[in-house]
């Protein structure tokens, strides 16, 4: 389905990100991995995958390792069919600590939301010269419902990036390039386990309908369907992945 395809993921290194990365290469996409280090998982996965894969250590809250990051990715093979921004950090932004609330602000913003948007505006100008390409970008449900008390910052830069997915969708459809934005909820990463091992599964499951968290593997089988093109009136979509816990 993805053979030969050259897709850019980041947060490549762990959870949804590695599952993506990981499911991209086995429909035989070549892939570029972004994560701030190497992992165990990647040179794994490298090993598997020989010459399909190159990783890129690049830090997304510097602005020129985002250039460079992207610079890598088009230098590879020559061009770039998909880029999916999936890097994403859940930092908390209480109210009764200015230091914590500013910082948890920048962070939230600048990994969340300002990152996938300079890899965005990379990816919109070479897809424009080629009259093709995708972005998929990864939101969540807080983006639609806001998030808890403490995490204000992340609900609203989650929230941006459809707004942002809409707009290339409306702005560059005539240039071949489609954008859609994909929303999870609960989702089985270490952040998540780290959850429920503290409150207990039964907990965490009581609320949602399927009674059970959702296995990231269905999160990137939806990345690897939409990056194959074969959805391209969709385009400007947001994709809920909540097991019915959230529905619109």
């Amino acid at each position: 389905m993805l053979t030969n395809k050259i897709i850019v993921v980041t947060g490549a290194s762990r959870g949804i990100g590695l599952c993506i990365t990981e499911t991209l290469l086995r429909e035989g996409a070549l892939v570029v991995a972004q994560a701030r280090n190497q992992t165990p998982e990647l040179t794994q996965l490298n090993r598997q995958y020989p010459g399909r894969l190159l990783f890129v250590a690049a830090d997304l809250t510097v602005s020129s390792e985002i250039d460079q990051l992207w610079q890598s990715a088009e230098a590879w093979q020559g061009n770039v069919d998909v880029l999916v921004n999936n890097a994403g950090l859940y930092v908390d932004s209480p109210i009764d600590d200015t230091d914590k609330w500013q910082q948890g602000w920048a962070i939230n913003l600048q990994v969340n939301l300002l990152a996938a948007a300079d890899l965005t505006r990379h990816a919109l100008l070479h897809f424009k010269a080629r009259k093709q390409g995708i972005i998929v970008n990864m939101a969540s449900r807080s983006s639609h419902r806001g998030d808890d008390a403490e995490h204000l910052a992340y609900g609203a830069a989650k929230g941006g990036l459809l707004a942002l997915t809409k707009g290339i969708a409306r702005g560059y459809g005539e240039f071949g390039i489609l954008a859609y934005a994909l929303a999870p909820g609960w989702v089985r990463t270490n952040m998540a386990e780290a959850f429920i091992a503290e409150v207990g599964e039964e907990e965490v499951c009581k609320n949602l309908p399927l009674r059970e968290v959702t296995p990231p593997q269905d999160v990137a089988e939806l990345v690897a369907f939409l990056s194959s093109g074969r959805c391209r009136h969709a385009t400007g979509s947001t994709i809920d992945i909540t097991g019915a816990d959230y529905v619109r």
